[in-house]
């Protein structure tokens, strides 16, 4: 425990944004780092109790009461071994976790738990800054092979993983660079693409080869890859988007989220877009509605925002939740409350209770959203019908599955009650012999440090699954 009195003498203090005026002018990072001595005092703050509840809500397993004790200390590069250790990834989750281990901190019981995610930030920025963030290659190889097909979050930390302990490690990419939805999904503003990119130049020196632009199941059978390697993972995430089928779905106008903000990604990157959206879908002078509260939503707003948006407004079927939780049956489980992000802060209506009955437009175009206030059970209660103006509708509601075309059809592997690979979190296998699952792909739509985690335990199922046994960690 850094300082036994820490908690009692030292306020929480967080990063703060720059300014909504300014940060809307681009697509680049806002959030302001505290600064060494500032981010040293918050880790000060860490009780280092006797049950860490953090260890609770941390998919990864972080040992957060231990590098917060380091960073107090100023052992700055034992704080980022220890962080290593079990995070391939630290700087992804630093900036785009929404932080549930801070949520079952035990200062949380009084709205002020460590600042956990910002700390972990602070320590792998400045060991990069220091380069003490260095190629680990294995010091002997083993002679097997592995594909993995994906490259968002689960499957870069399956493959570096797979790499330091001395298999030849393939990874296919149907997009033209690495990353998946951190990459195509998650906005530049949230996170630049450089980290992805300096993770991918470490993997590659660690002997991890990339093959970019190659859609397993359409440009390669699968089953030559069965042939080729020792073990195939399937880290391709959930793509599938939850649509709304109701009248007037095909007019011009209204767009899945992730056909809109993987175009502007591919913008910000110099990137040309391959996917076949010959036309650009662009909210500037438009008024914008965003249907779905999420994450995704939220994306949406602050690209819609950036790209000079009239009006946008975010639609959600939920109730609106309390602004605050009751803490007595909530903590240390994650808890629903009313959550406000940086871009709903930049500009964005938000409505609650809403359900979309029909779309209409003129000339194919949308023009309008026919909605209607909903009940409990999500019925339209009659007399509640209002009219909102739309040039453009974004569907952020979620992905119900992988996509089973292509590779998951041809491979033939079992499909779980969700539609997703079936797969336990044990070993990881699915039912088609050496062929493992792990991510979204496998459990579902999900966050970023759950992909991590999946990753890296995939990697240890498939290392004892080749050699017998494994020094890697689950």
């Amino acid at each position: 425990m850094g300082k036994v009195t820490g908690f009692l003498e030292i306020d929480r203090r967080d990063r703060k944004y720059r300014p909504a005026s300014d940060r809307i002018r681009n697509y680049k990072e806002f959030v302001i780092p505290l600064g060494r001595e500032a981010t040293r005092d918050q880790a000060a703050r860490c009780m280092n109790c006797g049950i860490p509840y953090c260890h609770n809500g941390c998919p990864v397993n972080n040992q957060i009461p231990d590098w917060n004790d380091l960073v107090y200390n100023d052992k700055w590069q034992e704080a980022l071994t220890n962080l290593h250790s079990t995070n391939n990834f630290p700087e992804f989750t630093g900036r785009v976790c929404p932080a549930p281990c801070e949520a079952s901190c035990t200062l949380n019981l009084e709205d002020t738990p460590v600042t956990i995610k910002s700390i972990e930030c602070a320590i792998v920025d400045k060991g990069w800054e220091e380069g003490w963030i260095v190629p680990e290659p294995a010091s002997t190889r083993t002679g097997k092979k592995i594909a993995i097909i994906g490259s968002g979050p689960a499957g870069l930390a399956a493959a570096q993983q797979l790499a330091r302990v001395g298999h030849e490690v393939h990874v296919y990419e149907r997009q033209g660079r690495a990353g998946g939805l951190l990459r195509y999904g998650i906005p530049d503003f949230k996170m630049e693409k450089s980290h992805v990119d300096r993770r991918v130049t470490q993997m590659e020196a660690e002997g991890v080869i990339f093959h970019y632009g190659v859609n397993v199941g359409l440009d390669i059978d699968p089953q030559e890859l069965l042939a080729q390697y020792d073990a195939v993972g399937l880290t391709g995430g959930a793509e599938k988007p939850r649509d709304l089928p109701i009248e007037g779905r095909d007019l011009d106008g209204v767009q899945f989220a992730m056909d809109f903000l993987p175009q502007q990604n591919r913008r910000n990157g110099g990137e040309p877009d391959t996917t076949g959206n010959a036309r650009p879908i662009l909210a500037g002078g438009k008024h914008v509605v965003v249907i779905g509260g999420g994450d995704t939503g939220s994306d949406c707003i602050g690209t819609s925002v950036r790209q000079g948006a009239l009006s946008v407004t975010q639609l959600e079927i939920m109730p609106q939740p309390p602004e605050k939780e009751n803490k007595a049956l909530t903590w240390p489980n994650w808890p629903l409350k009313l959550r406000t992000s940086s871009s709903h802060e930049e500009g964005a209506e938000r409505d609650f209770a809403v359900g979309t009955v029909k779309f209409t437009g003129e000339n194919g175009k949308v023009k309008t959203l026919h909605c209607a206030r909903v009940d409990a059970s999500f019925k339209p209660i009659e007399g509640s019908e209002f009219q909102l103006k739309a040039d453009l509708v974004l569907l952020a509601m979620g992905f119900v599955s992988p996509v089973h075309d292509g590779l998951l059809a041809k491979l033939g592997v079992n499909i779980d009650g969700r539609g997703n690979v079936a797969a336990n979190m044990l070993a990881y296998k699915t039912s088609v012999e050496k062929v493992f699952a792990a991510g979204d792909m496998r459990r579902g739509q999900s966050l970023v440090v759950w992909a991590i985690r999946e990753g890296r335990q995939m990697a240890h199922s498939i290392d004892k699954h080749l050699m017998g046994e494994t020094i890697l960690p689950r």
